[in-house]
């Protein structure tokens, strides 16, 4: 099969000999153009409706193919060969069976959020599991993952147990952070998920230090099994911070074993993507560093997966960093705080009529992978490992006052408390309150 790489949206970085010059011909120096933007976002009008139209024509230059036409072409040649589907069958019940949980879980956590299960900001994933599931289920236990503030998806394609998401967000002892790091910050040590974080562009620096990691213990350390990889997920609103530039600079400059994952859901809360940005073509900035930039359909699994295969295998292999654009699309709200009233309705008709989890049902069926009968079977066994897991986060025990400064702060009996016992700062009062802790 052929590379993915050359099957989607990807432009390469400029070989550094290269003259740049002001010639019609140099794309890089073009003025900017007046023309409505070809990204697939909107501001004000529905620009979305007409996929085939010359708007979207227009974003697949000649020197390039889409995703989407390969993919066409290997379903035609599927009636004649079960060897050239994009999946196996037991490839197709593990993708499916992962986004399922995530949805699942998702929905129930919206649930329990209103029954005041839960508090604070709660970020749902509901529609983007395509990007999760098309990226994580490619990954060996050893390498990590970076998320964001909507991490549950990530940490549950990781493998972390939905229990201990669960009870994480329950912020039950028995959670993967044993109840102190909540919705916006799972983490699991085991299974290599470092983190989510609450503040946008947070997590980019500490997936490139994970990905130096591994390169400094492969040259340097000389573990010639170390070839661990990590995957950093972002959002369309991160591209414009410091940190997204500054890493993908360093990345590039050490050759780092690291893919950045945008996951641009159009919407920056409730700022849309095209105000936001002077290019909402967010690939493009990878060439700028040095690294190939790819644009993916984020709402096809199987799209997802073909050019993450390939992004996966350049870093494992020594060739550096990819930057991958995943357009996709949140079903609901910001958060569960936010009524998500800004989106134009006709817009997210648009998008939910792309549920990724139906198209990877109807590709499985259409090409006899599964039976309606099996994929039943799947989502009946998500509805019943998520309400264990919900039973088991309800009866599980909050933590003790004990545990409040524990993984805090370095003194382990608590903020400004020197080993005999008295405060170090000059005011007694000052940390009066936790001092019994």
């Amino acid at each position: 099969m052929a590379s993915a790489f050359s099957a989607t949206k990807i432009i390469q970085p400029l070989p550094l000999n290269t003259t740049l010059t002001r010639s019609p011909e140099n794309a890089l120096f073009h003025p900017r153009k007046t023309t409505p933007s070809s990204f697939l976002g909107t501001t004000h009008k529905l620009r979305l409706h007409e996929p085939n139209s010359a708007r979207f024509a227009k974003r697949r230059s000649a020197t390039v193919v889409a995703v989407s036409d390969v993919v066409k072409e290997k379903k035609l040649k599927s009636n004649t060969s079960l060897s050239n589907l994009l999946i196996t069958k037991e490839e197709g019940l593990e993708l499916y069976e992962d986004m399922v949980l995530g949805r699942g879980f998702e929905d129930m956590c919206a649930q329990m959020y209103y029954r005041g299960k839960m508090f604070g900001f709660v970020h749902l994933y509901n529609g983007q599991e395509a990007v999760s599931t098309g990226f994580i289920k490619l990954l060996k236990k050893e390498d990590c993952v970076v998320s964001t503030y909507r991490d549950h998806v990530h940490a549950l394609s990781k493998g972390v147990p939905a229990r201990a998401v669960m009870s994480e967000l329950f912020g039950k002892t028995t959670g993967c952070c044993r109840g102190q790091g909540g919705s916006m910050h799972m983490f699991s040590k085991e299974h290599n998920l470092l983190g989510g974080f609450a503040f946008i562009g947070e997590g980019i620096p500490v997936a490139t230090g994970a990905a130096f990691t591994s390169k400094y213990r492969r040259e340097v350390l000389k573990e010639a099994d170390c070839d661990h990889v990590t995957l950093a997920f972002f959002g369309d609103g991160t591209c414009n911070n410091g940190q997204f530039f500054e890493c993908l600079n360093m990345a590039a400059l050490w050759k780092l074993p690291i893919v950045f994952v945008v996951e641009n859901n159009l919407w920056a809360i409730g700022m849309s993507h095209l105000r936001a940005t002077s290019d909402p073509e967010i690939y493009k900035k990878g060439p700028a560093f040095g690294m190939p930039g790819v644009h993916v359909d984020g709402m096809d699994v199987l799209k997802v997966r073909e050019v993450a295969k390939e992004a996966i295998s350049r870093a494992r292999r020594g060739d550096g960093p990819t930057l991958v654009e995943c357009e996709t699309y949140r079903f609901r709200g910001h958060s569960l705080a936010d009524p998500d009233e800004l989106r134009d309705p006709a817009e997210k008709a648009h998008y939910a009529a792309r549920d990724p989890i139906t198209g990877l049902k109807n590709y499985m069926i259409e090409n006899n992978l599964a039976s309606e009968a099996e994929l039943k079977a799947i989502v009946k066994k998500i509805e019943e490992l998520v309400e264990n897991a919900v039973e088991f986060a309800d009866e599980s025990p909050a933590p003790s006052r004990s545990q409040l400064l524990e993984n805090v702060f370095a003194d382990p009996r608590g903020f400004g408390i020197g080993a005999d016992g008295r405060y170090r700062c000059e005011d007694p009062k000052f940390t009066e309150g936790t001092a019994h802790v």
